[in-house]
C-alpha cells in the first residue's frame, strides 16, 4: 500500500509490543485505525470535489462547442417564410373531392338491355 515490505512491518509491530507494551497496544491501534480511516475519508472526499469540478468544466466547455456549432448551422441555412419555423405544425394539403364510383352498368337502364357478358347469372 505505502511501499512497507512484510519484513519492515513485523519489525514496526514488535518495536511497537516493546515500546507500548502489551496491555496499551489495543486501544492504539484503534486509535490509529480510527484517524487513519478519517484521512482516507478526506482524501475520497477531496478527490471526489476535484472529479465534480472536472466533470463541470467539460460539460461547460461542451455547451459552449454546441451554442457555436448551432449558430454556425443557423447562419449557414437561415429560416426563411417558404418554410415553416421549427416546431409548428405544416399546412395539410387541399382534400382532393372524392369521385363517384362507376357502376358496371347504368342503373337507370333496365336489366334486360344489358350485354349478355355483363348479367347476373340466373
Amino acid at each position: 500500500m505505502f511501499g512497507v515490505d512484510s519484513s519492515e512491518l513485523a519489525v514496526v509491530a514488535i518495536l511497537a509490543l516493546i515500546f507500548i507494551g502489551p496491555k496499551d497496544l489495543p486501544k492504539v491501534m484503534r486509535t490509529v485505525g480510527y484517524w487513519v480511516g478519517r484521512v482516507r475519508g478526506m482524501a475520497r472526499h477531496f478527490t471526489s470535489g476535484i472529479e465534480n469540478m472536472m466533470r463541470e468544466a467539460e460539460l461547460e466547455e461542451m455547451e459552449k462547442k454546441w451554442r457555436e456549432e448551432n449558430e454556425r448551422i443557423m447562419q449557414l441555412h437561415p429560416a426563411n417564410a417558404a418554410e415553416p419555423e421549427p416546431g409548428s405544425p405544416d399546412e395539410m394539403p387541399p382534400i382532393a373531392e372524392p369521385e363517384e364510383p362507376k357502376l358496371p352498368f347504368d342503373e337507370a337502364q333496365p336489366e334486360d338491355e344489358l350485354p349478355a357478358e355483363k348479367r347476373p347469372l340466373p
